[in-house]
């Protein structure tokens, strides 16, 4: 895996030149936070980086429930099982492979590699809602690619790690919207209007650093991200009308 360090955030990315899947190490004063576990053979990698950093992981904290963001999950609990699992309360139901939807929630299907029931043995220790810390991370409620989709924004320089709300492969998108060079993520997202709804909360946050879970990190991110989100809004304006 390719790691790429700014600050407190290290970006480490399988197959970057290829299908980039991102997962993150985020680094506190004695220990790190791993956002999001990547592929089943991640593993091994995640380990090492954190071995060269020279910190321990004891938190292991994932923005939603698609099979390349959760992969490594059960390895790396396996070797770290002290580690706690984070993941919003309402994503915690597709770690389990339920793809059930609330009565007050739009009825687009949900999308995209969500694990079947079973398949997936570590349980999260802590379910998330919006405004939670987890260490120096502020947890936000982003729904949109899924029902339960968090970013993660470093309180101490506004670093801001946003799962697939965003993507920056082949383009700055919000979710839902296609990229022709990458359009996998806008394939495997929710609801659009949840996904912009998302993006503009994420805008109002200033962030220093947009970290991606597809595509490289993008550092002084708002230019980028207000036309990504008006782009978004005109689209699905043109949709609407």
């Amino acid at each position: 895996m390719k790691l790429t360090r700014h600050e407190s955030v290290y970006q480490l990315t399988y197959l970057p030149n290829v299908f980039p899947v991102n997962c993150y190490l985020v680094e506190e004063e004695k220990s790190l936070t791993l956002i999001d576990a990547a592929m089943p053979n991640n593993a091994a990698a995640i380990l090492k980086a954190a071995k060269e950093i020279g910190k321990p992981i004891t938190r292991i904290v994932l923005t939603h429930a698609h099979g390349d963001h959760i992969g490594a999950l059960d390895a790396l609990k396996k070797q770290l099982p002290d580690a706690t699992v984070y993941i919003s309360a309402r994503d915690s139901r597709l770690l389990n492979g339920d793809r059930s939807l609330d009565a007050n929630e739009p009825t687009t299907p949900i999308r995209g590699d969500v694990p079947k029931p079973g398949k997936i043995v570590t349980l999260p220790d802590v379910l998330l809602q919006d405004g939670d810390r987890v260490g120096s991370l502020l947890a936000v409620s982003t729904p949109g690619h899924t029902p339960g989709s968090m970013s993660f924004l470093d309180s101490r320089n506004q670093a801001l790690i946003v799962g697939d709300a965003f993507q920056t492969r082949g383009g700055v998108a919000v979710s839902g919207q296609v990229r022709p060079w990458f359009p996998f993520p806008a394939m495997a997202t929710w609801n659009k209007k949840e996904s912009l709804n998302s993006a503009m909360k994420l805008l109002k946050l200033k962030p220093t650093l947009l970290a991606v879970g597809h595509g490289k990190l993008l550092v002084n991110p708002e230019a980028a991200m207000e036309q990504a989100v008006q782009e978004a809004a005109k689209k699905l304006e043109s949709v609407l009308v």
